[in-house]
């Protein structure tokens, strides 16, 4: 009986690489639109929530995440998780990869593929918000196709701040967010604000805003008058429109209608900059098909190393 593949953190992440695995992304949006389904299940305060995702011709997977907030007390991480593959051929079970790692992957890979798309490819200047492990990744996965990018970080507070710079030496502290955002041409937004941060105003031509942290219906990172100048974009219709603040709520209030949102990824063919001095922003509202597309492309490196 052939084993069944347990892919750990460390070992696979070795393999990837931040521009393959885009490519993989748009591949994946290609083929059928993705079956998607979410369950949750809940024992005060602990929380089970699977995502599960079919492909027809990519096959199947369930991510299942554990929220236990009492472990940090323990010295234990709060949230862990695996992710099941399955084919698609046969629904066999073909591998368990390591929660985080397509956590990690799949979240700032679904930006870069964005940024790869809208952002000017000259940009030089990028801006992240938020301070965070995310901030981390997406300082890695913009740097892959913006390799001459300096990176500025600002944090609500400093100490996360300074301790990103610990991590990440090169990345430089802004103390003031109007002045940082004026100054970059590529903003990554990932923080759990509940309202806006980023204004409008604020806003320079050319520029192209990833936003992340948003995934409650509760939760904004940037304001009407942001969303109102830019060309909008989603990586994907049911996973945004009606669930995230970001989206929901100005389509709610009428800041915007529907039309306002050019495409998802199911189109890319319309998503792209149609000219050097719009301002763009992309919602990443994450889902179990992009996990699925992620845990494939890091079955396909795993097995291509042998």
């Amino acid at each position: 009986m052939t084993s069944i593949p347990i892919i750990p953190f460390e070992a696979a992440e070795k393999l990837l690489d931040w521009i393959d695995l885009t490519d993989a992304l748009a591949h994946g949006h290609t083929l059928p639109k993705a079956e998607i389904g979410d369950t949750f299940l809940y024992r005060t305060p602990d929380t089970l929530l699977s995502r599960a995702a079919w492909i027809d011709g990519m096959g199947m997977a369930v991510k299942s995440a554990t929220v236990f907030p009492g472990n940090a007390a323990q010295g234990k991480p709060n949230v862990n998780g695996g992710v099941s593959l399955y084919s698609d051929t046969d629904g066999t079970l073909e591998a368990l990869v390591d929660f985080h790692l397509v956590t990690k992957w799949k979240t700032a890979g679904d930006s870069l593929l964005a940024a790869r798309r809208l952002a000017r490819p000259d940009a030089k200047r990028i801006l992240l918000v938020g301070a965070g492990t995310v901030a981390q990744s997406l300082h890695a996965a913009y740097s892959a196709a913006f390799p001459e990018a300096r990176f500025t970080v600002w944090s609500r507070t400093r100490t996360s701040a300074e301790a990103l710079q610990i991590a990440l030496p090169d990345v430089a502290i802004a103390d003031d967010l109007e002045t940082a955002v004026r100054d970059a041409e590529i903003i990554g937004s990932a923080t759990m604000a509940t309202e806006p941060l980023i204004k409008g105003a604020w806003l320079q031509a050319g520029q192209h805003l990833d936003l992340i942290g948003a995934y409650r219906p509760d939760m904004r990172e940037v304001d009407d008058e942001a969303l109102q100048r830019a060309r909008l974009f989603v990586d994907s219709f049911e996973t945004t429109i009606g669930h995230i603040g970001e989206i929901k709520t100005p389509l709610e209030t009428g800041a915007i209608t529907r039309d306002h949102i050019i495409a998802d990824y199911y189109n890319l063919a319309a998503f792209q900059r149609s000219s050097s001095d719009e301002i763009t922003i992309c919602k990443n509202g994450g889902g179990a098909h992009l996990d699925l597309m992620t845990s494939r492309y890091i079955l396909d490196r795993w097995r291509a190393a042998g």
